[in-house]
């Protein structure tokens, strides 16, 4: 008797890694990484929001409260996808939505609901109120806080996942080098066998086993090749078994 993991070992033995492939990363999910992935960008790209707010200078707003609002002059907005126009000084603020690029100036981002935010402050310009102080960096995502330019992000051997596709993604790869799928041929034999969709003789049965094993070559990320039935004869077995040219 040998232990399972060394019955495993000797099975693995006879296996070699496949050849790689470059494919578009959503067709890459549950395949093997063949590359390390380094990241050529800043994740984000620059400082930004991380609430939906006011960037403000910490200093501006320091002591106020929500009985003594510290009222700052509103001289413009920044919507995420933009670039800000206006330099945040003493005493103003930029409108900021999440997401958006911290303007020059600007320290830190009071968000919506620590203000006197109205319905009425819909575009600047106008004053606000913080009702609440912020410490320098409240609120903002610095630029490559997530990932910073040149840092080794997946591993190669990693098996991708929809994290790891997502990430791929922010980092703007387009496709990636991944270990192919094998691709599983299956072939069923037995003169009893009756392939699906045909009128079932008296004696015969349908040809289950070929679907059962093809669905579990998809669910662990092979590519199932039915080869059909073979007669209970050495010719007919022969003839359905493909030659093999060394990729399967």
């Amino acid at each position: 008797m040998i232990s399972v993991e060394e019955a495993l070992d000797k099975v693995l033995s006879y296996f070699s890694v496949l050849n790689a492939e470059e494919k578009p990363i959503l067709e890459c999910l549950g395949q093997v990484l063949d590359e390390d992935v380094y990241s050529a960008i800043d994740v984000p790209p620059r400082d930004n929001s991380a609430m939906d707010g006011y960037a403000v200078r910490a200093e501006d707003v320091d002591g106020a409260t929500t009985t003594s609002p510290v009222y700052l002059n509103v001289i413009g907005e920044v919507k995420a996808g933009d670039l800000p126009k206006e330099e945040v000084r003493t005493n103003t603020a930029l409108r900021i939505m999440t997401g958006a690029p911290l303007p020059d100036g600007a320290d830190s981002v009071v968000q919506f609901e620590h203000t006197d935010e109205t319905p009425h402050h819909e575009r600047p310009p106008f004053k606000i109120g913080v009702l609440y102080p912020v410490t320098k960096g409240k609120n903002v995502r610095r630029a490559g806080e997530d990932i910073a330019t040149g840092q080794l992000v997946v591993n190669k051997g990693t098996v991708l996942r929809p994290s790891e596709i997502g990430v791929l993604a922010s980092l703007g790869k387009e496709t990636i080098r991944v270990i192919r799928r094998p691709v599983i041929a299956i072939l069923a034999t037995g003169d009893e066998l009756i392939e699906l969709g045909q009128p079932l003789p008296t004696g015969k049965i349908y040809n289950s086993n070929s679907f059962s094993a093809a669905a579990q070559v998809l669910r662990y990320g092979g590519i199932p090749q039915v080869l059909g039935i073979a007669r209970d004869r050495v010719k007919d077995i022969e003839d359905k078994i493909p030659q093999d040219d060394g990729e399967n």
